[in-house]
């Protein structure tokens, strides 16, 4: 008998090791998921780099491929966040609309061939799609188009049934009837929607919806949408600060209730009782002091942040003034210039130093939309500009293009600079025996792309963007101004462009020019 329990004994000993053993597996393999699940990809935090940069072109490329990539994954969450933020920089950048109501049919096609979300997320993930639609026909003025994309809204809500979702929905359908004139509706909607989250004590929420609705009647310059949210603001946030301070009221008579029946249980006596008053007493001076500090703190903030408005702007007008005044010095020296020789080098260089300068002033002053595009057939003209720096390469160097037979719609004057400017750059920096190249690429129906790559020592990271600012250093003019690079990028600005150094390239430098027609 005492064997058999032993026996039994042991064998319920090894079965709580097996049991322990498998919750502890199951633990880990739950708290992987999960980390999985939460975890940004490498393509999306590069996208993300990318447009914190303002690299729109980069960072819309990176963000469909981290699109692409979540959907082969089945996280679609992940895969609607990266989409709808390439949508938005196709719109909101480049006024790419048809690019944008592609992405988001994509967007919708891949919600509705997922397999592991339900029809609640799918309904969900699509709400989130049809809203971005909402905001470009709101942008775009279609205020039937507007309406419809809501209706849709409101069908994909009751089947996600998320109560977030709702509160969402009115407070989009407010910015829909402010942004076309209907106030009337636009109060009863937002009314509705913060009188929800009031009754909840939600107030964070929506002194949140307030502001970013005020914030975007200022960004779309709507001074009736602004006056009559900035109206409806202050109504409630007087209504609440009275809800406030009758809770505040409210709980410290409860308190003092609560404390007076204690003190009456625990000690009737009169010293116990002006004890705790006088702890009441002072607990409210406190407080009043808090609010003090608290009123004093709040108005040194907003006259601070008046000031810093005021800096900034004076800033700017500061800028303004120094660059015109540095291109008159630059002319007015031009002519005095002109009469020393130039055979010298110092004069040369100063010459050159004086016309750089008037250049970038004039290119920074440009009126863009007077550059002229023309068709241009590729393999002449990249073959034409690599021809003009055959003789400054060192020996044994490579000169390689990669131009199909097609014609781009280009501002030859513009691009024929930048890209000789970074051809000679390269002859100057690859060394013997090493190779060139000047690559052309199509990167939508829109977008097109000139590399120019060369083998040799790279560029150090810190400096690819300092290549970029003039005047970041002084320098001995006779060996350069440092202003090559810079009048080039505000070339590329001016024709919708964007003038960038390749981080991923390794194998030496390689300058990217992006052109959107």
């Amino acid at each position: 008998m005492p064997n058999f329990a032993l026996k039994k004994k042991d064998i319920l000993t090894k079965m709580n090791k097996k049991v322990y053993i498998l919750l502890v597996n199951l633990l880990f393999c739950c708290t992987f998921a999960v980390a999985q699940a939460v975890q940004k990809s490498e393509l999306q935090q590069r996208a993300e780099a990318a447009d914190k940069e303002g690299t729109v072109a980069t960072a819309r490329y990176m963000y469909i491929r981290a699109f692409e990539d979540y959907v082969g994954k089945g996280q679609m969450k992940q895969a609607v966040d990266c989409g709808l933020k390439a949508t938005g920089l196709y719109y909101k950048k480049d006024s790419y609309w048809k690019e944008a109501f592609d992405l988001l049919r994509r967007i919708d096609d891949n919600i509705n061939a997922s397999q592991q979300v339900s029809t609640s997320d799918k309904a969900a993930l699509h709400y989130e799609v049809t809203k971005e639609r909402l905001q470009m026909y709101m942008k775009m003025r279609k205020s039937t188009s507007a309406l419809d994309q809501l209706s849709i809204m409101e069908s994909q809500v009751s089947t996600s049934g998320d109560e977030n979702l709702k509160n969402d929905l009115l407070y989009n359908k407010a910015i829909y009837y402010y942004t076309f004139g209907l106030n009337a509706q636009g109060d009863a909607v937002f009314k509705e929607m913060a009188g929800k989250l009031t009754a909840s004590k939600e107030y964070d929420k929506v002194d949140q919806a307030y502001q970013t609705l005020i914030a975007n009647g200022r960004r779309s310059n709507s001074a009736n949408l602004v006056a009559q949210s900035y109206k409806s603001y202050v109504a409630w946030k007087d209504s609440v600060n009275a809800i406030k301070s009758a809770d505040e009221i409210a709980a410290l008579k409860k308190r003092i209730s609560e404390n007076e029946a204690s003190i009456s249980e625990k000690d009737s006596s009169l010293t116990s009782r002006m004890a705790i008053i006088i702890g009441l007493c002072v607990l409210a001076a406190a407080l009043a002091a808090a609010l003090a500090v608290g009123a004093i703190v709040l108005m040194r903030f907003i006259l601070l942040t008046r000031k810093q408005k005021n800096t900034i702007k004076m800033a700017n007008e500061n800028n303004a003034l120094k660059a015109k005044f540095i291109s008159n010095i630059s002319a007015q020296l031009d002519p005095t210039l002109q009469k020393l020789d130039d055979r010298l080098p110092e004069v040369k260089a100063l010459q050159d130093f004086s016309s750089h300068i008037q250049m970038l002033s004039r290119l920074e002053n440009e009126d863009t939309s007077a550059i002229e595009l023309e068709d241009t057939l590729l393999p002449p003209f990249c073959e034409g500009l690599m021809d003009q720096i055959r003789n400054k390469v060192k020996n044994e160097v490579t000169l390689t293009v990669n131009a199909p037979k097609m014609s781009a719609k280009i501002n030859k004057e513009y691009v024929s600079h930048i890209l000789i400017h970074l051809l000679e750059n390269a002859a100057e920096y690859t060394p013997e025996g090493g190779t060139i190249w000047l690559d052309y690429k199509k990167r939508g129906a829109h977008v097109h792309q000139f590399l120019v790559s060369n083998t040799g020592e790279g560029m150090p990271e810190e400096k690819q963007e300092d290549v970029f600012k003039p005047f970041v250093e002084i320098r001995d003019l006779t060996t350069g101004d440092g202003l090559g690079l810079p009048i080039c990028r505000q070339m590329a600005l001016n024709m919708n462009g964007e003038l960038s150094v390749d981080p991923n390239f390794t194998k030496g430098t390689r300058f990217v020019l992006d052109l959107h027609a």
